[in-house]
């Protein structure tokens, strides 16, 4: 009892501090549900993305509320809002603005959604495939470095929401989940020109008819929904003269996914196909061809 009536009495004589206990307390409480929801969610929603929504969204619901309960807590009267939370922006402005533009970034990415968990992404010079967007954080698979192409380096990366203010964001998946790639084949003067563009076309057409096919109408909403000139999604084929080899220069639309595989199976394709015509159709490469020894010549003086 006495140490009870103790602390009452310490409390009664510390009201300051009494109510910061109690505001912690409140807190703690609202952290803990806001845990104990995202646990049942996590072991009850069998589908990953619509487990993935309804636990950002609880998190995001759990925040707000927190906010309302600091600013009527402190204010005592809800008409005080607008003032109060100007206040409290002002005095932490500087203090923690990284964290500030952080949650703003991640509002800001659920609301206007410049990037959703699975899209492949590249922000402040990094690139790779989303797995995690939270209230601070956007974390990543990274690709690329010291791995080339378009492979995983086997590093997660956690990048901070402000960043969506600070520079370009270059999605792969959000509105047009294709990409136009190119590559280059240096074919001999003297082959048969017209064989050749027939074969890297064909295979070309054969092997990707099916992206070709899918781009259509996702290139039409483009199209439809952007300030853009409609573009050509079946492969083309550019020749141009150097000074050693004609150079075909294919240009065809992919999966973002698939880029490195497909350019492997185009290039094994064309090159088994250009073995087949026996001499037709030659590849080029870098060689030194020596067209005159200039003559020489030594006259020996008599001592």
């Amino acid at each position: 009892m006495k140490s009870l009536e103790f602390i009452q009495k310490w409390l009664e004589g510390h009201p300051i501090t009494t109510s910061i206990l109690k505001y912690l307390v409140w807190v703690i409480f609202i952290v803990a549900i806001i845990q104990f929801l995202r646990k049942i969610l996590r072991k009850n929603l069998p589908d990953s993305n619509t487990r993935y929504k309804s636990q950002k969204g609880v998190e995001v619901i759990g925040y707000l509320i927190l906010i309302f309960l600091t600013i009527s807590y402190f204010t005592g009267n809800i008409k005080d809002f607008g003032l109060a939370i100007g206040l409290f922006t002002a005095g932490i402005t500087i203090t923690l603005q990284e964290l500030i533009l952080s949650i703003a970034g991640s509002i800001y990415i659920f609301l206007v959604k410049v990037y959703k968990p699975g899209d492949r992404i590249e922000i402040n010079k990094i690139k790779g495939d989303v797995i995690d967007i939270d209230s601070i954080y956007t974390t990543m698979m990274e690709i690329g470095e010291w791995v080339s192409s378009d492979n995983y380096s086997g590093r997660i990366v956690k990048l901070s929401n402000a960043f969506v203010f600070r520079g370009p964001i270059y999605n792969y998946s959000r509105d047009f989940p294709f990409i136009w790639d190119e590559f280059n084949i240096p074919v001999r003067y003297g082959s048969d020109i017209e064989l050749a563009k027939k074969i890297i076309i064909q295979i070309a057409k054969e092997n990707l008819s099916e992206y070709v096919t899918q781009s259509v109408s996702k290139w039409k909403n483009v199209v439809d929904r952007y300030y853009i000139e409609d573009a050509q999604v079946e492969p083309t084929l550019a020749i141009t003269m150097t000074d050693n080899w004609m150079e075909f220069n294919l240009r065809y639309i992919v999966d973002y996914k698939k880029r490195r595989y497909t350019k492997h199976l185009l290039n094994e394709l064309i090159g088994h196909e250009i073995e087949r015509t026996k001499g037709k159709v030659v590849l080029a490469s870098s060689t030194i061809e020596v067209i005159r020894i200039p003559n020489i010549n030594v006259q020996k003086k008599d001592a």
